[in-house]
């Protein structure tokens, strides 16, 4: 699995990204900050086309499902992964999903 930078791509079910930012940045791959623990969650989203009269669209993730390293860790965060995942805040509640469509790196993998 690629480790994830802020230059990844996070995006939710229906295509909008959501902005990310590493809360650390003295690790790096290839003068991108490694993104670590709770980085992913919060995120606004932008341009969600989830609209509708009864619709809220995905603005902000929620916090992490999966995807964390289980042994890698930078200052006792544990490293994301591209297989990331958390709920957003659209509707349904609990249904929509974010996801790493990009880990915009290949040179850094590791296992779990």
């Amino acid at each position: 699995m690629r480790v994830v930078t802020d230059q990844s791509r996070q995006a939710c079910e229906h295509g909008a990204d959501a902005q990310l930012a590493a809360s650390q940045r003295w690790v790096t791959v290839e003068g991108k900050p490694i993104l670590v623990g709770p980085d992913p969650e919060g995120r606004t989203i932008v341009r969600c086309p989830n609209i509708g009269p009864v619709i809220k669209p995905c603005t902000i993730t929620l916090p992490v499902r999966e995807g964390h390293s289980a042994l890698i860790r930078i200052n006792g965060q544990p490293v994301c992964f591209e297989t990331v995942w958390g709920f957003t805040d659209g509707t349904p509640p609990g249904i929509v999903r974010y996801t790493i469509s990009d880990a915009a790196q290949q040179l850094v993998q590791a296992g779990s």
